[in-house]
């Protein structure tokens, strides 16, 4: 019998049953990294390798985005008055006809260039509000695996914060020879040896990079009892 140990994969042929060892790992693994730039004000440490319903995690300092947008929206909604009046304007020249097609045209034009500024201002507040959403990092349902910053630290778009992980599910992943990745659909699926109704979630049909003579092979788990736990998975 021979082994080759790889990465998380120990592959022997049995028989008729090829055999794999793996570990399993959570169903999907959340690298959550900075889109904004900012100084973090607030770190929720408490929370590091648990499991969190909701919360916040990570605050970057907002406080002038807030006033940005508290003076923006002021803007917008001197604005929209103005605008307002103006096609009120607009109404009674043309009720006037001593009012001519140039004082009119130049009424509209006003008009014009109020509305434009109007949507401006609308973008610009819909950014703000983006950017200040940006800053406060909640998670729902999650694992909190690791914090990667901590209070008074400076980041930049693109730092990494922390990671999560989602434990609804776990997966493992096993490398398939490419002669027998046509016929292993078809088989029963054991772990530690046991009868499964498991099927393969996802088998890449491009050789993996570093096992090159192999297609990976993704197989998930329903509340699994362990993480990290090393099984046993076969194909017979």
């Amino acid at each position: 019998m021979k082994r080759i140990l790889s990465g998380l994969i120990l592959l022997s042929s049995i028989g008729f049953a090829t055999e794999y060892f793996a570990k399993i790992e959570p169903i999907n693994t959340y690298n959550v990294k900075s889109s904004v730039s900012g100084k973090v004000i607030y770190v929720n440490n408490s929370l590091e390798s648990k499991q969190v319903k909701s919360a916040t995690i990570i605050k970057i300092d907002d406080k002038i985005n807030k006033i940005d947008l508290m003076q923006t929206q002021l803007k917008l909604n001197n604005l929209e008055e103005i605008l307002r009046l103006e096609k009120s304007t607009l109404a009674s020249f043309k009720k006037v006809s001593s009012k001519s097609k140039f004082d009119k045209d130049n009424q509209k034009i006003k008009i014009l260039n109020i509305s434009s500024s109007i949507n401006d201002l609308k973008t610009k507040i819909k950014t703000l509000e983006d950017t200040i959403s940006k800053k406060n990092l909640r998670e729902n349902k999650s694992y909190i695996y690791n914090i990667a910053v901590e209070k008074n630290d400076y980041v930049n778009p693109g730092t990494l914060l922390y990671t999560s992980m989602d434990l609804t599910k776990g997966k493992v992943e096993v490398y398939i020879p490419i002669n027998d990745a046509k016929t292993i659909s078809s088989k029963t699926i054991y772990i530690d040896g046991k009868k499964t109704d498991l099927k393969i979630a996802k088998l890449y049909n491009v050789a993996d990079t570093k096992h090159i003579s192999s297609y990976k092979c993704e197989i998930n788990i329903p509340n699994p009892k362990q993480f990290s736990a090393l099984v046993k998975v076969e194909f017979k």
